[in-house]
């Protein structure tokens, strides 16, 4: 991945209704969800889903195929694994085996993740 490619990425992501899209598109795996799904989901207009679907679309994070006459979105994992590796590429000064080794106790949340409150209203 290149540094501009993991930029666009990560700028994508770094705004928290394109986070719960693209976290919701992951858990949904490979068949995706209906747009119309999304927005119910996660309590979003169209207009405004429709804006953050594009800009995920524009980071290369999702994809879309059409099915008559609903648009399928999809998370495209070799992206957000490529992002991981660029991520991680340095970690521990190179040493993978020591990043791996810490990465249970350092590097990830004690604390469960929580579903957004806006879809949890519902």
């Amino acid at each position: 991945m290149e540094k501009h490619e993991a930029i666009a990425a990560l700028v994508a992501l770094g705004q928290e209704t394109r986070l719960d899209i693209f976290r919701l598109l992951m858990q949904a795996g490979p068949e995706g969800l209906p747009a119309g799904q999304i927005g119910e989901r996660l309590g979003l207009p169209p207009a405004t889903l429709s804006f953050h679907l594009s800009q995920l679309k524009h980071a290369d994070l999702i994809t879309f195929r059409r099915e008559s006459r609903s648009l399928i979105y999809s998370a495209v994992y070799p992206v957000m694994n490529a992002l991981l590796a660029y991520m991680t590429e340095n970690c521990c000064q190179g040493a993978t085996a020591s990043c791996e080794a810490a990465a249970p106790s350092t590097c990830q949340p004690k604390v469960p993740h929580e579903t957004p409150a806006r879809a949890r209203v519902r």
